[in-house]
């Protein structure tokens, strides 16, 4: 049995129950170390919140996860090629400097006690691009640990454990065509080196065109792990 840290992206009001769905299925098939992670810019609703703090209190790990998940604007041609390769508008960190990013992961950390729940220690960029903050403005997030393309960053020790990674946002013939193939690598990798895989289910993915890869995934021989349980 290989190790699998399983996390649903895009926690937002209008998605809660796509991703209620997902959790259900998950469960089904033995995973209940799961990680949420949680939009907070979004417009939540008392009953929202309550949705996350039942959550929260079956087990399940809260995330922070951006603040808006939407970038206003695309900042450069670093932006504009990431824009149509993989993120379109949700990578917000990469529209903003340094010091804009480093406000905007403290506020979405400082979000989650205000709403009377546990505060997130892991905090996962929109789309995993960190952007550009300086490595000393990360130190001083609250954060123990944040994720990114390569795998699992620790702030205060600068520690990169590199993981592998599955994703299934795949709503058109080219990005199904190079997430299939992808996912397959990033599977085998897992397997021969004997890394934990991510595998990073967003709330749309089984109405997509990956659906089927994304339920073998989910009923593969997998134990899932939480981010907390890797330390720095």
């Amino acid at each position: 049995m290989m190790d699998a840290l399983i996390s649903i992206h895009d926690v937002m009001p209008e998605t809660l129950d796509r991703v209620g769905h997902h959790l259900r299925v998950l469960r089904r098939h033995g995973h209940d170390a799961i990680t949420l992670l949680v939009v907070p810019g979004r417009p939540w609703g008392e009953a929202d919140i309550a949705q996350l703090a039942r959550w929260q209190s079956q087990g399940l790990e809260l995330a922070a996860h951006g603040w808006h998940h939407h970038a206003p604007r695309l900042g450069g041609p670093r932006h504009w090629i990431h824009s149509a390769l993989l993120s379109r508008r949700a990578a917000e960190h990469l529209a903003l400097g340094p010091n804009a990013i480093a406000d905007l992961m403290r506020k979405s950390a400082a979000w989650f006690p205000r709403q009377n729940l546990t505060p997130a220690t892991t905090y996962v960029p929109p789309a995993w691009a960190l952007g550009r903050i300086r490595p000393e403005q990360l130190r001083a997030q609250p954060f123990e640990r944040i994720e990114i393309t390569r795998g699992l960053l620790f702030p205060a020790t600068g520690r990169l454990i590199a993981l592998p990674l599955v994703g299934f946002e795949a709503d058109t013939l080219m990005r199904e065509r190079f997430l299939r193939a992808w996912n397959n690598v990033q599977a085998r990798l897992a397997r021969d080196h004997k890394r934990p895989l991510r595998i990073g289910i967003h709330p749309q993915d089984h109405e997509l065109r990956l659906a089927g890869q994304l339920h073998a995934f989910i009923a593969g021989n997998w134990r899932s792990l939480r981010y907390r349980d890797f330390e720095p």
